[in-house]
């Protein structure tokens, strides 16, 4: 279980000048409303609102945010009321915390989940005129999910087809892709066991072949930039396991034939570099057409920046590359 000191270094750590007494005082007024109640998992209840605060801090959130994320459960779960905590901590974090639970209590019906999915998630986004409850529930989400094996089997797969539904969607549409991709492979996982095993197998037969194959892009990519002078940070990663079972399901791939499984990021110090890094790449491999987007001079929605492009690699296969500036990738994270 996270201690709240590792959380409050989290906070300290990117806004040195927090209101850490705000999060102390949540804490332990969580601790005492919490007190006596335990998880699924035979852990006290208070370990659930610890790891929803950890996971705001990870994701930069204001000491208010973090406060409330200790405090998203005590409206639902205990005695507390809305009086109680507007005297104790205010009405911004009050605020945050009824928008939480008002969340938490809409009817899903897992059998009709398609059909309900998209006017669910409308309801939520209208529902909540503070950005920080969605980003709490999904904290919370996100924490239940990785604690979803100590419920039973038809409770397990009711929760993950929700998440697929309806949350990891919410967490793409904000941009928070870190969070959407661990919600659908952990859903994913319970709703089609067999199929995840089967991928999962694949790619770690792959594995070793697959981490050369990353190591030789990335030599290629920096002896390229090393040679125009241009100071980068190159990464590899494995795209995640849903989004390659949906490839393969909607373009009736085998395995073998999915190109997109490694994609790599350069990230850079200046807007200017980043184009620089683009023409570079283009003219060390061939550009795929239409698959070139800007999205540093048209943000998303969500102000996510980086230049994307798909080239044809050394050996005749398509690589997705994404080029950012280090500011850009903190927003994206």
């Amino acid at each position: 279980m996270i201690r709240i000191s590792d959380i409050i270094d989290k906070v300290s750590e990117h806004n040195p000048d927090a209101d850490i007494d705000i999060i102390d005082r949540a804490y332990i007024y969580s601790a005492r409303v919490h007190d006596g109640q335990v998880r699924l998992s035979g852990e006290p209840y208070l370990s659930h609102p610890l790891e929803v605060a950890g996971i705001l801090a990870d994701m930069k959130l204001d000491a208010i945010s973090v406060a409330a994320g200790l405090l998203h459960d005590v409206i639902e779960d205990t005695h507390a009321t809305v009086e109680e905590i507007k005297e104790m901590f205010g009405q911004e974090i009050v605020h945050i915390v009824s928008g939480v639970t008002k969340i938490s209590v809409l009817p899903f019906d897992s059998s009709q989940a398609a059909r309900q999915a998209e006017s669910i998630r409308k309801m939520i986004l209208a529902m909540a005129d503070d950005i920080r409850v969605i980003l709490i529930k999904l904290a919370d989400r996100l924490h239940n999910m990785r604690t979803l094996q100590f419920h039973k089997e038809n409770k397990r797969k009711q929760i993950a087809r929700e998440t697929l539904d309806i949350y990891a969607p919410l967490a793409a549409r904000l941009g928070i892709y870190w969070i959407k991709n661990e919600l659908e492979d952990i859903s994913f996982k319970y709703l089609y066991p067999e199929e995840c095993s089967n991928i999962e197998r694949l790619i770690s037969k792959d594995r070793e072949e697959s981490d050369k194959y990353i190591e030789t892009v990335k030599n290629l990519i920096k002896k390229k930039m090393d040679e125009d002078n241009l100071k980068c940070k190159i990464l590899g990663r494995y795209k995640n396991i849903f989004s390659t079972y949906q490839k393969m399901v909607n373009q009736n791939l085998a395995f073998e034939e999915v190109y997109d499984i490694i994609a790599f990021r350069i990230i850079l110090d200046t807007v200017s570099d980043c184009y620089k890094a683009l023409g570079f790449i283009h003219s060390l491999w061939k550009p795929v057409p239409k698959k070139i987007k800007d999205y540093i001079a048209s943000p998303k929605p969500n102000m996510y920046q980086a230049l994307h492009t798909t080239v044809i690699g050394p050996f005749g296969e398509r690589i997705e590359i994404q080029i950012r500036t280090w500011e850009m990738d903190k927003v994206a994270k």
